[in-house]
């Protein structure tokens, strides 16, 4: 469900000083976006760009409303009963929330990898990389290329590529997180939403997933929630700051480059947090 923008909640979103604009042109932009849970306002005025061949890092403590707000960039959010919101997804310069726009269109064009790799266990590694185009319905005339495409991108064809017959349960929990990688990025999409996508992997295959990021930022745009300080620095360009304070609903303290948020930072909770003093 969708509520109309005039009809958002009287919360009023605190004045900082850190919510710079970031002036490179955007493939994706929220504008004033708010979220509800039920009758429960969990975000207020999200106002991102996220510019082209580039990494957000979206940062900030659970509870904050990182992977809500992610979740809004392919419609995914609309996918939880009593979920609610206001405001503009602009991809490309248009609404992805317009009334003519089919989600599906949205979510081949915006792919999602989760905190959990979700690969189809029972399926091979093949199957797995061609299995959005299917459910999509979407014919390709040259599925071998296409596979060797997706997994070299996703940084595993050099692993894989001689049992590629194999199911992807076979694999390690850092490959099936590249395999849910290829299997996104099979469908050709503009932007790549992460949420999390190491949380639940081991050093050597946290570092690989990186520099899988670092690649795909040369010819898409990336998003990526982490609540790893030191990963936002390494893959991302750009850094957003979310916080919720006193039960209020999260908001964007502070945006920009990451060496500038990181480094110096204008808004004192922000320094607070990426330097350790909470969260």
């Amino acid at each position: 469900m969708t509520i109309n923008s005039t009809e958002s909640s009287v919360f009023q979103v605190p004045k900082t000083k850190g919510t710079g604009s970031i002036t490179t042109d955007a493939v994706m932009e929220s504008v004033g976006m708010y979220v509800w849970f039920g009758p429960r306002l969990v975000l207020a005025d999200v106002n991102l760009k996220f510019p082209a061949n580039s990494v957000t890092a979206l940062i900030g403590p659970s509870g904050c409303g990182k992977s809500t707000f992610i979740r809004t960039l392919n419609r995914m959010h609309e996918l939880i009963p009593s979920a609610a919101l206001a405001g503009q997804v602009l991809f490309e310069g248009n609404d992805i929330y317009g009334p003519t726009v089919n989600p599906v269109d949205v979510r081949l064009r915006i792919g999602m990898v989760f905190q959990k790799p979700n690969p189809f266990p029972a399926m091979t590694i093949e199957e797995n990389v061609l299995s959005g185009l299917r459910l999509a319905k979407i014919k390709n005339e040259k599925p071998a290329e296409l596979v060797e495409k997706s997994l070299t991108q996703a940084g595993l064809w050099n692993e894989v590529k001689d049992r590629l017959g194999n199911t992807a349960g076979s694999l390690s929990g850092g490959q099936q997180q590249r395999l849910c990688i290829a299997r996104s990025l099979a469908v050709n999409p503009n932007v790549l939403l992460m949420d999390e996508p190491c949380s639940a992997l081991d050093p050597g295959s946290t570092l690989r997933v990186e520099e899988t990021i670092r690649e795909l930022s040369e010819f898409m745009t990336v998003v990526i929630v982490t609540h790893n300080m030191q990963q936002a620095q390494r893959v991302a360009q750009f850094t957003a700051f979310f916080l919720s304070e006193d039960n209020n609903p999260g908001y964007v303290v502070e945006h920009g480059p990451t060496v500038d948020v990181f480094a110096n930072p204008i808004d004192t909770r922000t320094s607070d947090y990426v330097n350790g003093r909470f969260g």
